[in-house]
């Protein structure tokens, strides 16, 4: 898990074009989701946290995107619900 504060635009660019880096995610709502989703795009920079891969975000209990993991969201939504019924 990589803050965007602690990456310059070099390094945070040799990271994606590397895939070091292959998620983003919003630290206060704890959503992850592609790089190039819109609604990702649009938050804040100190919001803005980046992972390696789904396995990281999700071991940080972070859930999918609604918007760009339209298919993940509903599996992870379903098992939340079969959690709780």
């Amino acid at each position: 898990m990589i803050l965007h504060s602690q990456l310059s635009p070099k390094s945070l660019r040799s990271k994606i074009h590397s895939q070091d880096i292959r998620f983003g995610g919003n630290k206060k709502l704890r959503i992850y989701g592609l790089l190039d989703c819109g609604s990702g795009k649009r938050m804040k920079r100190e919001n803005r946290i980046f992972f390696k891969d789904e396995k990281e975000a999700l071991q940080n209990n972070y859930r999918p995107c609604g918007h760009c993991m339209r298919e993940a969201y509903k599996l992870w939504k379903q098992r939340i619900s079969d959690q709780n019924p």
